[in-house]
């Protein structure tokens, strides 16, 4: 008899099924609520494995550092963490790893944490064949709470900047070699690899989102991070939250240089780590949002109907059939 592998089901269904050994709804979001007397803690915990999500040919160890504190970060922000108290760090070395790549590595870290706030509290190192680092950041949760089962249907999908880049500056890292009838603007790969290397979050949307709020009394917001891709975040929402998203194909922003075609559509919905936040609003939250940061884009809306992802142009139907990123 076949025995069930982790490829065989997949991340979502790993998570899914490790969620009944824990209390209820723990695995919906990035983060963990812990409840406490006076603060309430967001806690996430994201793991980077060489060969699965680096090497030293594609990445020096200082961005990695700085990847790998933002990844958390980005998580933590997509839950409604209103600052980063710290993180622990979990190295696994092979023995003849050099100290110079662990100390570039603490470097990046560092600089990312003072960047956006927080300190090392502790961690472990243990001997494996690979390298992974493995960290959990702690924040506080701030007013509004972001979970991916909040959107409903008639709200207004958005997200806080363009996507793709990441994919596009892993594929010039890793010297693939692009379609002959492909022209690259320069300007557009150095962009790609600075945002595959270095990316960055915004922590004033949360201030953003209470300045704009038209009604007080709305504390629940619908809202992930696309590290696994612009699609995956958009699926789950709407599985999370029971409703279907349209997308409007010609709202998605994109750089002025991008490329068209269908190859490209996959890069830009499906590449992931653009750490960028996907989320929805009622309409008139969304227009005030979207007018204060300019960086912020309508992109669809939600409505009743079976949990999937749509377009509203039924042309773009076929790029739906590409399969997100997996991690087994």
């Amino acid at each position: 008899m076949h025995k069930e592998t982790l490829e065989d089901i997949g991340e979502k269904e790993l998570i899914n099924r490790l969620g009944k050994f824990m209390p209820k709804n723990p695995v919906l979001d990035d983060c963990a609520l812990i409840k406490t007397k006076n603060k309430n803690l967001l806690v996430n915990t994201d793991s980077l494995v060489e060969n699965i999500h680096f090497n030293n040919l594609i990445i020096s160890p200082k961005d990695l550092g700085w990847k790998a504190v933002v990844s958390n970060i980005s998580d933590l922000l997509s839950s409604g963490s209103k600052k980063t108290i710290g993180i622990t760090i979990s190295l696994m070395l092979p023995p003849k790893t050099e100290w110079l790549w662990v100390e570039e590595l603490y470097k990046g870290i560092n600089k990312a944490l003072r960047k956006y706030g927080g300190i090392i509290l502790g961690g472990d190192c243990s001997k494996g064949n690979q390298k992974a680092i493995s960290i959990t950041a702690f924040g506080i949760q701030g007013q509004l709470h972001l979970r991916r089962n909040a959107s409903k249907p008639g709200e207004i999908i958005l997200t806080t900047g363009i996507h793709g880049l990441s994919k596009l500056g892993f594929m010039a890292q890793s010297k693939v070699n692009f379609e002959n009838n492909v022209s690259l603007n320069q300007r557009l790969i150095s962009k790609s690899i600075k945002h595959f290397c270095r990316p960055k979050v915004d922590p004033n949307f949360l201030n953003n989102l209470l300045k704009t709020r038209s009604n007080r009394r709305l504390r629940r917001i619908g809202c992930t991070d696309s590290s696994d891709g612009l699609f995956q975040a958009l699926q789950d929402l709407a599985i999370a939250s029971k409703c279907k998203a349209i997308i409007d194909y010609e709202q998605i922003p994109k750089d002025k240089n991008w490329p068209k075609g269908d190859k490209w559509d996959e890069y830009y919905f499906f590449g992931g780590e653009d750490y960028k936040l996907v989320f929805s609003l009622p309409k008139k939250w969304a227009k005030n949002l979207s007018t204060l940061d300019k960086n912020i884009n309508e992109i669809g809306y939600f409505t009743n109907g079976e949990p999937l992802v749509e377009f509203k142009d039924k042309n773009k139907s076929q790029l739906l059939k590409n399969a997100p990123f997996k991690h087994f």
